[in-house]
């Protein structure tokens, strides 16, 4: 290790010698030849541990650079101390018409621990908690928090660009089935439907909006974006905004809308739900983290609208043949179909 460290210290000297020419591009070449996915330089521990950034893969050495708090390092990884059984699922998502996957551990206990959290925030005299501080509750958790920055690793590790990273995050929630649970809590006097914590969407493989959007919003937020949740009172719907440039955003809000429950293009907010509801109020921003902004290299925004035209084609039962054939390009890229029955 500390061989092929001096190798590449070597390197980068020589590096260095050829960037002062050309000081505009020092940054950038640095940081695409010498980070991983997250940040971290080669040869160096990242803030999650137990990985270490290895060639530009994040890869897990918990005898270097140990476990996160309530873990045990165990044969060079980490296991978490007090957890028992165990099971492996899979993500899938689409980029730019290529499908892929991640592979995650999840637990038993944590579900079961999760299940036992109070839902309920406590205020002296007339105050009243508000819906963001509940979001929060979930998204800050922190014993959730332990379990859920592999996953964000593990994208980080696909790929150094920071916006596929986001498109990945994305894809991955909204291919999540969408579904109710069977479980109910107690407020009170009253018998509540029961809302998921986000390590549990992951768990039982469903949930609805609020629930996947919570999820989604979790991961952005540790993807380093400008993260916020809308909330459609009128339509009982959530989706999440992601900061972007103001051309892009939902209704001037400065967020670009990303729906959570299915596959959909990133800004398409004209979307039809069951009985034919669209959203058409001014949604509610519940800010969850500041961040980055997505840039103006963000191709979604014209296919979706382009395929906004073609919806409106396709209701009216009057699809040309060049349209058909921009939608099974955009069928191909995005995999709508899964949504629209296409």
């Amino acid at each position: 290790m500390i061989f092929r460290g001096a190798i590449i210290l070597v390197f980068a000297v020589l590096i260095s010698l050829v960037l002062v020419t050309y000081p505009s591009i020092k940054q950038e070449v640095y940081v695409k030849l010498f980070t991983c996915g997250d940040g971290t330089p080669y040869e160096s521990c990242s803030n999650i541990k137990p990985f270490y950034c290895y060639e530009g893969n994040l890869v897990v050495e918990a005898n270097y650079c140990g476990c996160p708090e309530d873990f045990i390092v165990v044969e060079n990884h980490c296991e978490y101390d007090t957890l028992l059984g165990s099971k492996l699922i899979r993500l899938n998502y689409t980029l730019r018409g290529e499908d892929g996957f991640i592979d995650l551990l999840v637990y038993d206990e944590m579900a079961d621990y999760l299940f036992e959290l109070p839902r309920n925030l406590f205020y002296k005299g007339d105050d009243r908690p508000l819906r963001e501080e509940f979001k929060m509750l979930n998204i800050n958790e922190p014993e959730q928090r332990k379990l859920l920055l592999p996953l964000v690793t593990k994208i980080q590790n696909i790929t150094n660009d920071k916006d596929d990273q986001f498109r990945i995050a994305v894809s991955l929630v909204q291919k999540i089935p969408f579904g109710f649970s069977n479980k109910t809590t107690r407020f009170g006097s009253y018998t509540l439907e029961y809302s998921r914590y986000s390590y549990e969407v992951l768990y039982d493989q469903e949930g609805i909006c609020g629930e996947k959007s919570a999820l989604l919003a979790f991961l952005l937020k540790e993807l380093g974006y400008e993260t916020v949740i809308f909330y459609y009172l009128l339509e009982n719907h959530e989706a999440v905004g992601v900061k972007c440039p103001d051309k892009y955003s939902v209704k001037n809000t400065g967020y670009c809308f990303i729906e959570t429950g299915g596959s959909s293009i990133i800004t398409d907010e004209g979307l039809e739900f069951f009985g034919g509801v669209k959203l058409l109020s001014q949604p509610q921003i519940l800010f969850i983290s500041e961040g980055n902004s997505l840039g103006y290299n963000l191709y979604e925004y014209s296919d979706s609208k382009y395929f906004a035209k073609i919806r409106e084609s396709l209701k009216d039962g009057r699809i040309n043949r060049w349209e058909e054939f921009k939608l099974n390009k955009l069928n191909e890229k995005y995999h709508i179909e899964e949504r629209y029955n296409l």
